[in-house]
């Protein structure tokens, strides 16, 4: 069973409301997981990511370009967010993964629900971590970026304000009086906005157990310099006592594509003293290697696996990290060698907004 073109347009994916001081977008595909494409929420999640089943069969179906028109839009918008003069607000009250995250995490404020869920889980289709993630995933304390990407793991709406990933926890039950307290703002000032908000949000209450609180014992493994280097430090840690966050890590790890956790990393590590356009220009040219399938068939391979035939059973090509070697790692991070290809470029912005937002 392959994957089937379906192409019909869907209505209203993106509504505006708002006044002359206050505009409000809301992504609009509840029955897909507000899943990102060109026409481009409402429902359960805030958004899944980018529309990868949509990517996939249009790709086949037409030229390999199509899914980098795509990315192009979607790479120009998230620049757009995270250097607009602006304050600008995202409430997620759902789950943020992906595409979401691109749209959200370089936002001026990043209000999360205990509703919210955070996750990067891109290697496990043969995909990478991307939409800026290398940006704001290495600027959180120690190595937490590093962990987040290369295991997929998934962060409830505490721990993603614990870890510096949201500016402000606010409960659920607050939101409608949240947002109507938005709308009537009539300053753009960030510290009117952030002192507006500050009166609904509250300290966020994480278990004891979490993800964030295991910092010392990620930081150990992974600040390591390989891929290789960090799945053994895990091992051994997991020697050392059983350790359910180790095991989930490294049954993700190991079931996740090798291509995609060595670009990742190499990506993230870079992206810990590059601006927010810099490691966006670089998604792009990492994407489009892996749309290309020139260097690896891997995200076609995943996408089957796990969005369309769903047996679970990827058949990645190198199939283990020691055969992905780093001067084919190496080649996603250089131009497309193709007529059919354009570098990214995006308008001319003042290097002054193109700051930190976390």
């Amino acid at each position: 069973m392959g994957p089937s073109s379906n192409f019909s347009r869907e209505p209203n994916q993106v509504l505006f409301a708002g006044n002359s001081y206050v505009k409000a977008a809301i992504l609009n595909r509840p029955r897909k997981l507000n899943s990102l494409k060109h026409e481009m929420a409402n429902g359960k999640a805030f958004c899944a990511g980018g529309d990868v089943v949509s990517v996939i069969t249009s790709s086949l179906s037409g030229h390999w370009t199509y899914p980098v028109l795509f990315y192009k839009k979607q790479l120009t918008l998230d620049h757009l967010i995270a250097t607009y003069k602006k304050p600008m607000v995202s409430i997620i009250n759902g789950a943020v993964m992906g595409g979401g995250a691109g749209l959200s995490m370089n936002t001026t404020f990043r209000i999360v629900t205990e509703r919210a869920i955070f996750a990067m889980p891109e290697a496990s289709i043969g995909l990478f971590p991307d939409v800026g993630a290398n940006y704001f995933l290495s600027r959180l304390p120690g190595y937490f970026g590093e962990y987040l990407g290369l295991t997929g793991a998934r962060l409830h709406g505490a721990e993603i304000a614990a870890c510096g990933l949201a500016t402000h926890f606010v409960p659920s039950m607050k939101l409608n009086l949240l947002e109507n307290a938005l709308q009537a703002v009539t300053s753009s000032n960030v510290s009117t906005i952030a002192t507006l908000i500050e009166t609904f949000s509250e300290k966020a209450n994480v278990d004891e157990d979490n993800h964030f609180s295991r910092l010392e014992a990620i930081n150990k493994c992974f600040s390591k310099g390989t891929v290789e280097d960090i799945i053994q430090t895990l091992e051994i840690e997991l020697q050392k006592g059983g350790k359910k966050w180790i095991t989930n890590a490294l049954s993700s790890m190991r079931s996740s594509c090798p291509t995609s956790l060595k670009v990742f990393l190499k990506s993230i590590r870079k992206g810990r003293v590059q601006n927010i356009e810099q490691c966006l220009y670089r998604d792009y040219n990492v994407a489009s290697h892996f749309f290309r399938r020139a260097i690896t068939n891997d995200f076609y391979e995943g996408s089957r696996a796990k969005l369309f035939d769903k047996d679970n059973e990827p058949k990645w090509e190198p199939s283990k990290l020691e055969l992905v070697t780093e001067e084919m790692v190496d080649l996603f991070f250089q131009n497309v060698d193709d007529e059919e290809w354009e570098p990214l470029q995006f308008p001319h912005r003042s290097h002054s907004q193109i700051v930190s937002r976390l």
